[in-house]
């Protein structure tokens, strides 16, 4: 069943905060995620924090969400966030506390985690916001553990995220945990994202590390290994997906990936023996054979490898 992420936009909500985890989920959708994007607000015309009028979006209590969606609460003045013309909407922040008692998972983007504060999310939760408001979120929800010095946090279906951009590794990390580490770079490589930042929560993939450059015929031959690991190839072919001679092609690759390709090799296979290794119902030869392995011994001694 497709998640739905529903984007709550309040008033002088800030453009980036909506529109950075916004392209996330829209090109995690042009690339084939079973996703659904909606929008909805309070029953008032609207503008940014900068002024760009978006008029009425449809009222929140029309929004139908089932466990396991998302509903993104984008950043705003917080001037807006703490004031008692915030507070008094106590039809919202009533619904926004029933979604998660109902399985929906709360995502605040930078200063929207005052937003959870006001629907008493945020007890005993580990949460986040922008390093110039920490303190004062921590002032006002005595009982949040907020932690600086983080780009996100995820505890109980409740997700902060810290400064403005932060909401893009965010919902980036969603998208790795909803379609895996793969699908996620080749979303951030559409938003010519090449370093993924991570919170501190989660270690980085393995798979991720080596493709933090933006050599267009590298990259090609880092997704054909990826598509085509159970495939018999020699390095020449992989020169020619590349358009490179062959020493060139070696020689290239290093330098961009700061290992040898054989090297790579072994550490696509080794993600993919974890991914597929939890699965009771593949046996250890079909393990190796999705790898490109000829035996388990090889399996074997790819998982002994530190």
């Amino acid at each position: 069943m497709a998640a739905n992420f529903v984007f709550l936009t309040l008033p002088r909500t800030h453009f980036l905060d909506l529109a950075g985890p916004n392209q996330v989920i829209l090109e995690a959708m042009g690339f084939g995620a079973d996703f659904e994007m909606s929008y909805c607000s309070i029953d008032k015309p609207l503008e940014t924090s900068s002024g760009f009028p978006m008029g009425k979006l449809p009222h929140f209590s029309k929004m139908k969400m089932k466990a396991g969606d998302f509903l993104i609460i984008p950043g705003a003045e917080t001037s807006y966030l703490t004031s008692d013309e915030f507070t008094n909407e106590k039809q919202l922040i009533e619904w926004i506390k029933t979604q998660h008692k109902n399985g929906v998972n709360i995502c605040s983007i930078c200063v929207g985690a005052f937003v959870l504060g006001h629907c008493g999310l945020l007890g005993g939760i580990k949460c986040t916001t922008h390093f110039k408001k920490t303190k004062d979120l921590q002032k006002l929800f005595r009982a949040a553990d907020v932690i600086e010095n983080i780009l996100y946090t995820e505890q109980n279906g409740i997700y902060t995220s810290a400064g403005i951009v932060s909401g893009i590794d965010m919902m980036l990390s969603i998208v790795e945990d909803l379609k895996g580490s793969y699908f996620a770079h080749l979303v951030a490589r559409e938003l010519v994202v090449y370093n993924r930042r991570n919170g501190n929560q989660k270690q980085q993939s393995d798979l991720l590390e080596f493709r933090n450059h933006v050599h267009a015929g590298i990259h090609k031959v880092q997704d054909w290994l990826q598509e085509n690991l159970y495939k018999k190839y020699k390095q020449h072919q992989l020169a020619e997906i590349a358009n490179m001679s062959e020493r060139n092609f070696t020689r290239i690759f290093k330098k961009e990936t700061g290992i040898t390709v054989n090297a790579y090799i072994t550490i696509l296979r080794k993600e993919r023996i974890r991914e597929l290794i939890k699965n009771p119902d593949i046996s250890r030869m079909q393990i190796a054979q999705k790898c490109g392995l000829k035996s388990t011994r090889q399996l074997s001694r790819i998982i002994s490898v530190n």
